[in-house]
């Protein structure tokens, strides 16, 4: 087995933009249910208009990809309204059913052929990264060492991609800092006793549903810059995977979602490439190349299983801040 390779490819996913995308839209899910207590299964939808409103801004309607973006989180903010006006008064399991199915009915939106013309239906959208690479500040030529060796346009999107992460990040360091951000936590802990302090309870709720949104458009945004904006990407288990890196990094935490992204991409791609070369050579003669690479996600399952039952709090996470009780 080319030991060097594995290592390389493994080790190149640490600048990746979905390893980026991933934790600004977990960042987004930590607002949602570790800091909000809201049992969120749909961030998954809130990156598709993220992604689906910054495509679809430039290709029609010919915005800049500034202006792109802030469509995308536009849609998400009316999304957030739509969903949590019936719904935040929900049981949180009522709730988790809910935005799951709310996450769908916009990826079949998105999929269906009433408006292939602007959407692309099951073919997606490409060919909306010309404005964006022309606002790459970094003169051309190929830059980097190792594994980390990419030309101007991909260093650009990565920068732009750690760029917006890090205002994620500030940002929400600074309101769970606030006032406000203290009534969030005191939701999430006991929201009946907020209440009789004269609070809103259900502003407050909204209010997270909206910033959590926003936050996994931009991860959307990010996730689209590479490549194109298809349908097929945005499924439920777009949603599990973030659900996996918030509980591997710790759920009310700032840094949680970055460390439970980096783990998270780095396991699965180290994965990819090892169980099938191990087929490849003999050593797991009970299964082809295909079954090996699936093998990958059976044991991030599995893992994620013993954190639930072993560590539920995360890398990062505080045992008296847990809001995911596994007992």
């Amino acid at each position: 087995m080319d030991w060097g390779f594995i290592f390389s490819n493994t080790a190149s996913w640490l600048l990746a933009p979905e390893t980026i995308a991933y934790a600004i839209a977990t960042v987004g899910l930590a607002v949602h249910f570790g800091y909000g207590g809201l049992l969120n299964f749909g961030q998954a939808g809130f990156m598709a208009l993220g992604a689906y409103g910054y495509a679809i801004s430039i290709l029609t309607f010919h915005l800049p990809w500034w202006a792109g973006i802030l469509v995308g989180m536009a849609a998400a903010v009316v999304f957030a309204f739509i969903l949590g006006l019936p719904t935040l008064r929900l049981r949180a399991d009522y709730l988790a059913i809910v935005t799951i199915a709310a996450a769908e009915v916009v990826r079949l939106l998105f999929n269906s052929t009433i408006w292939e013309s602007v959407t692309g239906s099951a073919n997606g959208l490409g060919g909306y990264h010309e404005s964006f690479d022309a606002a790459n500040p970094i003169p051309p030529g190929t830059y980097g060492f190792g594994p980390f060796q990419f030309n101007a346009n991909d260093w650009w999107m990565r920068i732009f991609g750690l760029a917006v992460l890090a205002v994620a990040l500030v940002v929400v360091w600074l309101l769970m800092r606030s006032p406000w951000g203290r009534v969030v936590k005191g939701v999430r802990e006991d929201e009946d006793a907020v209440r009789a302090l004269g609070k809103n309870v259900f502003s407050v709720k909204m209010q997270v549903l909206v910033l959590g949104g926003v936050l996994g458009s931009l991860g959307g945004v990010v996730l689209a810059l590479p490549s194109a904006v298809v349908p097929g990407v945005y499924l439920p288990s777009l949603t599990f995977f973030l659900w996996t890196i918030l509980l591997l990094g710790g759920a009310a935490t700032i840094m949680g979602p970055v460390l439970g992204s980096l783990t998270f991409w780095l396991i699965m791609a180290f994965l990819s490439v090892l169980l099938p070369a191990m087929s490849s050579a003999g050593l797991l003669p009970f299964m082809t190349t295909v079954q090996a690479g699936i093998v990958r996600f059976i044991i991030v399952g599995a893992a994620l299983m013993l954190i639930v039952v072993f560590r539920p709090q995360g890398f990062l996470g505080n045992k008296k801040e847990l809001t995911f009780n596994a007992r």
